[in-house]
């Protein structure tokens, strides 16, 4: 027994005790899944300059239809707006629906939710009202926490959940639910519901005073938590994703205990917690240095894009930031949030808006597809219907991407010559080639290319 668990030691104190890679995704060796591999490829010149995003996020904020600041809402909202913004998530699906039990979703149980959603009861002048989320959450079709899904086995695609809100964010109050737990909220890329538990309200010049603070720390890692502290629960161990973004204090403004701890080791941020009455209080907290944040965000630059794209490889996939994780776009949407850009939230919106420069490629051939896709730059979106993949470089002629995608497809052929569609999962961040990825047997990634975004001047 002593020489068995003496030569165990040995092993692993050598890093002997090796593992064979095995995959079922085409053309991926392991040395491709870190991202040094990819770094001989890419420029840490900068894209786009601070200054440059600014104004970038400005217009889009002001010109694009998916994007806008809910700060630059009026006093009131009419009630035609309201009802359109409504309409758009808190609708019933066209097709059938099923609780996780299987049983399937009634008409009684959508008359259910749109009582609950209260639309029909809509003034003509709605009062517009202002808070900052404390909290991460989820925006939701309707105002309710259960789930449904479109088919049995389908549990990764609550399709009441929407989309994702991060500590910090902004957004505009503007809808009850009947019970009084809800809030519908207009958030910078999205309109859907919010548990009142996860936003604390304030004054348009409170909330407008905190984003718009200059002195920011930002959150570069896939996730980091505050520093645990047992005097302010509200700000205890807070998970902060990729790009939130939070004002920096000074213990020259705070002293030098926080929460019972020293801050000389740690950044001190201005967190938003809310009050029993739902106010809102900003309280400083901390975030141990050891963790993945920096002043500011990153400079847009393909190695950034690269290194920040891999920090989230292997996490599960999450439809709508579902499952404390992310989907194709929140997985591009939080990396480029982490160098200052903010991108509309579905990848239609994305592929088919403005927000960037880009290659329109719908109707046009498979050469010239092929074409373009050789023109493409590290970081570069590629969109096809329902999913965007990030480019990351090229092998022997082969494009390979990163994204965060759920199925996998291909053709495989056996010793005869003959080939059969191979359908897998990948359920999470993922490296894949491009052009062996397959939609169906008759259309494969290329085919249903439509758009290419560049984000550069």
């Amino acid at each position: 027994m002593r020489t068995l668990l003496a030569a165990w030691l040995l092993a692993w104190a050598c890093g002997s005790v090796a593992q064979s890679f095995s995959t079922d995704v085409p053309g991926v060796e392991e040395s491709m899944l870190a991202p040094a591999y990819w770094l001989a490829g890419a420029s840490d010149g900068v894209r786009l300059s601070p200054a440059r995003l600014a104004q970038w996020n400005a217009r889009n904020l002001a010109d694009d239809p998916y994007l806008m600041d809910p700060l630059a809402l009026g006093d009131a909202l009419s009630g035609t707006q309201l009802a359109r913004w409504l309409s758009g998530v808190s609708s019933k699906a066209g097709s059938p629906r099923f609780f996780r039990t299987g049983e399937a979703v009634t008409e009684a149980d959508w008359a259910r939710w749109q009582s609950a959603a209260r639309a029909e009861q809509l003034p003509a002048k709605i009062p517009v009202r202002f808070g900052l989320v404390v909290t991460r959450a989820a925006l939701r079709s309707f105002p309710t926490d259960e789930k449904i899904y479109k088919a049995a086995g389908d549990w990764d695609l609550d399709r009441f959940q929407e989309s994702g809100v991060f500590p910090g964010e902004a957004v505009a109050l503007l809808h009850e639910s009947a019970d009084g737990h809800w809030w519908f909220v207009r958030h910078y890329h999205y309109a859907a519901w919010i548990r009142k538990s996860a936003v604390a309200e304030a004054s348009r010049e409170q909330v407008a005073a905190f984003v718009n603070a200059p002195d920011r720390l930002m959150i570069t890692g896939a996730q980091v938590h505050t520093n645990f502290n047992p005097e302010e629960p509200r700000s205890s161990r807070v998970l902060l994703d990729m790009g939130v973004s939070l004002p920096r204090l000074r213990a020259a403004e705070v002293g030098h205990s926080v929460n019972g701890q020293n801050p000389y080791a740690s950044h001190i941020v201005q967190l938003p917690v809310r009050n029993a009455d739902g106010s809102l209080a900003l309280v400083p907290t901390l975030i141990a240095r050891s963790q993945d944040v920096q002043a500011g965000a990153l400079p847009l630059t393909e190695a950034n894009i690269l290194r920040q794209s891999f920090k989230f490889l292997g996490e599960r996939y999450g439809w709508g930031h579902d499952y404390y994780g992310r989907d194709c776009t929140g997985f591009v949407g939080e990396v480029y949030r982490s160098m200052g850009l903010l991108m509309p939230r579905n990848s239609g919106q994305q592929g088919r808006s403005k927000f960037a420069p880009g290659v329109w490629l719908d109707g046009r051939s498979r050469d010239e597809k092929l074409a373009a896709i050789a023109q493409l730059r590290i970081g570069d979106l590629i969109y096809i219907p329902g999913h965007v993949m990030l480019y990351i470089g090229e092998v022997k002629g082969e494009p390979y991407v990163i994204h965060d995608v759920t199925g996998l497809s291909y053709f495989t052929g056996n010793a005869a010559g003959e080939q059969s569609l191979y359908t897998g999962t990948l359920s999470g961040v993922s490296v894949t080639p491009l052009k062996p990825l397959r939609l169906n047997e008759q259309q494969d990634f290329i085919d249903a290319i439509y758009a290419i975004k560049t984000i550069s001047e």
